[in-house]
């Protein structure tokens, strides 16, 4: 029906036909296909800024790459700064994840928590979670840890792109956690290196709360 414009004309927006509201739908799923991994991509580089040292009742420190028992650059930068915020007394614990790859003897937690001890870490402070194969089973692990000890909150240790996912996914398992990232290590050493971690982080973050967060548990 034609209506009145502010000019005194009358204006007829025609009829709604269905090609129109395919043309609509069209542009809004475009609209999302293209808004979604780019929002979700600001998130990680906002969360990956971000530097949260709340005491807690533990310090998770993320698997990375071990040789014969010796952590690699990645999980020793990420065990360094786990080792600074235990002695400033951010929490009393330090809990390590992460397996082991086919054909190692080592998993990347017991290698971890060696490191640790080596640096003066009571053994009494430590927790190794030897068992999982990728963040998401880390996590799982550490909920299952957490609950049995009756913690409840805790500040993860891992790279600055990865804080988003790693925290999300130890929030799902019952986790009241927050991030400190290492600012140190091979993922931070350019900018190129920081845009292919973070866009590969977007990836996987939407992954998990689009997929991996309804799967069955390992």
């Amino acid at each position: 029906m034609p209506y009145d414009d502010a000019s005194g004309g009358s204006y007829d927006p025609g009829p709604r036909t269905p090609r129109r509201w395919v043309k609509r739908t069209f542009f809004l799923l475009v609209a999302l296909l293209v808004g979604t991994p780019l929002a979700a991509g600001f998130y990680v580089w906002y969360v990956a800024r971000e530097d949260v040292r709340t005491h807690s009742d533990a310090i998770i420190v993320l698997g990375a790459a071990q040789f014969n028992g010796t952590p690699g650059d990645v999980l020793a930068w990420r065990l360094q700064h786990a080792l600074t915020l235990f002695h400033d007394g951010v929490a009393k614990h330090i809990v390590t994840v992460g397996g082991n790859q086919p054909g190692d003897k080592y998993t990347e937690a017991g290698s971890g928590a060696a490191w640790l001890y080596q640096h003066g870490v009571p053994d009494a402070d430590l927790v190794a979670l030897r068992t999982g194969k990728d963040t998401l089973q880390s996590m799982v692990a550490a909920g299952k840890e957490f609950r049995k000890r009756g913690w409840h909150t805790a500040v993860i240790v891992t790279d600055p792109p990865h804080s988003l996912r790693s925290r999300t996914m130890a929030r799902a398992n019952g986790i009241n956690a927050v991030t400190s990232p290492t600012r140190s290590g091979p993922m931070v050493y350019s900018r190129d290196t920081q845009f292919h971690y973070i866009v590969r982080e977007t990836g996987g973050y939407l992954y998990f709360q689009l997929i991996g967060r309804w799967r069955d548990e390992p």
